[in-house]
């Protein structure tokens, strides 16, 4: 088993990260053109309940896993490794078998009375056989994070969106004929595919790394789990209360919006449209730059418990620091290029500006968003999954609340929405913020945020400026693409010449670092 530090775990999963968002983006653009804003829309309407469905069947079992499992070969402890895993599938197991059938017996309910369109019927249907496939997968992924081991993790990622985006096209364009709710389907069944090939991929990985026989005695060691039952759930309920939340709020979103923008007159069609541009063309351009901090949360919880189960207090608070200024940097420069570039890269992906709208207005508050996720999984690592529980519940409530009342608002209406969900998002984040300084020794350097800010706003003139009075007889993508460049290379300038980034780091990128790290001066 090939285990790496917690910068080069980061990396690969960075890596495989930005991959599957750029082969993501890609599907969304084919989808997109293919069926429009109000097919997106449908497509959308249905992925919060497989979201919420799927949470319920996973239990909070992958953090849980990974953060045990990292404990246990702390300690050398392989018969334990092997109960954690023993009794992880069969509760996965048990409830994807409950929760499949009973999604596919409640769709003809929710999409009739539920989401005002009876077309999310056949969207709904078609996602449904994904859960059992994603309960088993997400388990493998656990053991696999924490054995501290993220290349398989990051290649079945990249495999899944391969062979989704291979297939989206051929199975929209194939039942497209017979109407958009057919066709969204037919996405919902290449994503369907996508997961069952990434499976088959981590189940073999899992079969040639492994060091220990899972058939063997399997119902005894399920017999006599109960205390790694115990402690699974210790962590996984609290957990699975925070994802429970996040996916029951993402799930009524919808609902809500779309009651909402029916009080303030707006038609269900409409409604559907405009729902279709905030989640499926702005909210994923949004949340494109998370797979960095997705990647360092997923490091933190086997590295944070690893160093706590050794007593390393001090270490603990590097890697928290260290997750926290990368977030910090790289979710600024996100903030920048969507806030400066909104419309242009709007018009280049999805040959619309409707949405830009929303990713400008949205842009500058996503930073929040950005190291909410490494605020997260420090403290699931830390045991506090309970605090961390409570903290999305207030902000899920909060956010559910506003769309109701902002949304109904005719001048607002749809933008209501979107400041909604902003508002949770920072209410959420700066209380993990709070909860991380409570329990743990953190010092917090003003002066790297005072830098941080700094380099965005000298950045974000700077690529504006390029934008509107340089290269403006170019082709729209070649100006972009330039003043993409400049903002970035200016950004990663003042990244090197502000010290907002360690010498070490810089060294683990692959190919270029050790001449990077050359100009970082030695601390």
């Amino acid at each position: 088993m090939s285990k790496q530090t917690f910068l080069k775990g980061t990396l690969i999963l960075i890596l495989a990260g930005f991959t599957t968002r750029v082969l993501g983006f890609i599907n969304r653009i084919v989808l997109a053109r293919l069926i429009g804003t109000e097919g997106v829309g449908l497509y959308m309407m249905a992925v919060p309940t497989l979201g919420l469905v799927i949470t319920i069947t996973q239990l909070g079992l992958p953090v849980a896993i990974s953060k045990l499992i990292a404990e246990a070969e702390a300690q050398g402890d392989h018969r334990k490794i092997k109960k954690i895993l023993v009794v992880s599938l069969s509760i996965t197991g048990t409830l994807s078998l409950i929760f499949t059938p009973t999604m596919i017996l409640l769709a003809p309910f929710l999409a009739e009375n539920v989401f005002t369109d009876d077309r999310t019927l056949l969207p709904l249907l078609a996602i449904a056989p994904v859960v059992p496939i994603i309960a088993i997968s997400s388990v493998i992924r656990g053991y696999f994070q924490g054995k501290q081991n993220m290349r398989p993790a990051a290649v079945s990622q990249v495999l899944e969106q391969v062979v989704r985006i291979s297939l989206v096209a051929l199975f929209t364009l194939a039942f497209l004929p017979y109407g958009i709710e057919y066709a969204a389907a037919g996405a919902m069944i290449s994503a369907v595919i996508g997961e069952l090939i990434s499976l088959i991929y981590l189940a073999a990985m899992f079969k040639v790394k492994k060091k220990i026989k899972i058939r063997r005695k399997f119902f005894k060691s399920v017999k006599n789990g109960k205390e790694t039952f115990n402690q699974l759930m210790s962590i996984a309920l609290p957990t699975t209360g925070s994802r429970f939340i996040g996916s029951l709020s993402w799930f009524f979103e919808p609902i809500v919006v779309a009651n909402s923008l029916a009080i303030a007159g707006v038609a269900t069609a409409v409604a559907t449209k405009q729902y279709g541009g905030l989640t499926g063309y702005a909210m994923p351009l949004l949340m494109l730059p998370s797979f960095i901090t997705f990647s360092l949360s997923t490091s933190l919880v086997p590295a944070i418990s690893e160093a706590m189960a050794k007593k390393k207090l001090n270490l603990v608070e590097h890697r928290v620091q260290q997750a926290l200024r990368l977030s910090l940097v790289s979710g600024g420069l996100a903030c920048v290029v969507l806030y400066v570039f909104s419309e242009p890269l709007m018009v280049v992906m999805y040959g619309s500006s409707q949405a830009a709208i929303f990713v400008q207005v949205m842009a500058p508050f996503f930073i929040f968003h950005y190291i909410q996720g490494p605020l997260q999984a420090v403290l699931q690592a830390l045991d506090l999954a309970k605090a961390a529980m409570i903290n999305s519940l207030i902000g899920s409530a909060v956010k559910t609340a506003l769309i109701f009342i902002l949304a109904t608002r005719p001048s607002l209406g749809i933008m209501g929405a979107s400041l909604a969900i902003v508002i949770g998002m920072m209410l959420v984040t700066s209380m993990h913020f709070a909860t991380v300084m409570k329990a743990i020794p953190f010092t917090i350097y003003v002066k790297d945020y005072i830098k941080s800010g700094f380099m965005m706003v000298i950045t974000g003139f700077a690529g504006y400026f390029f934008y509107e009075y340089v290269l403006v007889t170019s082709p729209n993508v070649i100006r972009l693409l330039a003043a993409l460049s400049v903002t970035t290379i200016l950004y990663c300038f003042l990244l090197l010449l502000l010290n907002l980034v360690e010498r070490d780091e810089i060294k683990r990128i692959p190919f270029i670092g050790g001449h990077l790290a050359k100009f970082i001066p030695v601390k």
